[in-house]
C-alpha cells in the first residue's frame, strides 16, 4: 500500500515536471517544494476529485462514450491551478512546425486550449507510466 502511494507520488512528480518543461503554457514558480506540493495535489485529484466528477457526470460520459473524461481532466487541472496559485496556465504562442511531413501552422493558444493540451499530456503520460509499472 505505502509502496503504491509512493510510486504514484514519484510518477506524478516526474510527469508534472516533464509537462512543465516540455509545454511552456503550464508553468510553476517556487522551485522543487512547489513541484512536490503540485504532485501531492495531482494525487489528490486522481484519488478523490476525478472519481467524484466521473460519478456526477456519468450520464454525459456514457452519452459521449467516455470522451467527457477528458473534460473532467481539464476541470481537475483547473482546480489544481486554482488551489495552488504557483501553478499557472498561460496563453502560449505556438510557433508552428513540421511533423512527419505535415505542416502545423502557428497558433495563438488561449488558456482553455493550454489547459486541454496540458491535461491531455498529463493524462497520457500518467496512463503510460502506470501501465509500465503495473505488476
Amino acid at each position: 500500500m505505502i509502496r503504491a502511494v509512493l510510486r504514484d507520488y514519484i510518477l506524478n512528480l516526474g510527469i508534472l515536471w516533464g509537462v512543465t518543461e516540455v509545454f511552456p503554457g503550464l508553468s510553476y514558480s517556487g522551485g522543487f517544494p512547489t513541484l512536490a506540493l503540485g504532485a501531492l495535489g495531482l494525487m489528490f485529484m486522481n484519488l478523490i476529485i476525478i472519481p467524484l466528477l466521473k460519478v456526477v457526470f456519468l450520464p454525459l460520459n456514457i452519452l459521449t462514450l467516455g470522451v467527457f473524461t477528458w473534460v473532467i481532466n481539464v476541470i481537475a487541472l483547473y482546480i489544481l491551478t486554482t488551489l495552488l496559485p504557483q501553478f499557472k496556465l498561460m496563453p502560449y504562442d505556438f510557433p508552428g512546425g513540421n511533423f512527419l511531413g505535415v505542416n502545423i501552422p502557428p497558433q495563438n493558444l488561449t488558456v482553455l486550449w493550454v489547459a486541454i493540451i496540458a491535461s491531455f499530456m498529463i493524462g497520457f503520460a500518467s496512463r503510460f507510466f502506470h501501465w509500465l509499472t503495473e505488476k
